[in-house]
């Protein structure tokens, strides 16, 4: 997996819940229409500036609330390459891992500002902010879920080791 990213940042504040990432009038949509409608709750206008390869950056708490998998679902299929926030809910961080979205948490996210070109090694959990020159510690992310990642999350990640036969990394077998 490449551990590079670079995106323009699209910027929201704390208390991002589900039902604003993924409103609840479309999750019995297609994945490409329901990501036509990624964070329509917080940002009406979300879709029209998000490119492919973005970067959500938010406050604290985000994907708090239900604990729909729609909602990091949508955020892929809207094209976003990777969630850095103060802080997350803990189900909707593992749901994006689990989906293959990459999340880092950064406790100085909020001196990010909308459309920065951000340049994120996740491996080391490093942020440049290629628009004014600051950098931004954030969490490693353990080789097991850059592992996940990799593979386009949990599902992949089983798919590859079934196909290699390889190791259960839980059992050491």
């Amino acid at each position: 997996m490449n551990t590079f990213i670079q995106g323009y940042a699209h910027k929201f504040g704390d208390d991002i819940n589900t039902d604003l990432i993924s409103p609840a009038q479309y999750m019995e949509l297609s994945l490409a229409e329901m990501a036509a409608h990624a964070m329509e709750g917080a940002d009406p206008d979300f879709a029209a500036k998000m490119r492919k390869g973005d970067i959500i950056v938010a406050g604290k708490n985000f994907g708090s609330g239900s604990s729909r998998e729609t909602a990091p679902l949508a955020l892929l299929g809207a094209g976003v390459a990777l969630i850095v926030a103060e802080s997350f809910a803990r189900i909707f961080y593992r749901n994006c891992i689990n989906t293959g979205l990459p999340v880092l948490i950064c406790p100085t996210a909020g001196q990010i500002a909308e459309g920065d070109l951000l340049a994120v090694d996740l491996a080391q959990g490093k942020i440049r902010d290629l628009s004014n020159g600051s950098e931004h510690a954030a969490d490693q992310l353990p080789p097991h879920l850059l592992r996940l990642l990799s593979h386009g999350g949990l599902l992949g990640d089983l798919q590859q080791r079934l196909n290699h036969k390889e190791a259960d990394p839980c059992t050491r077998k």
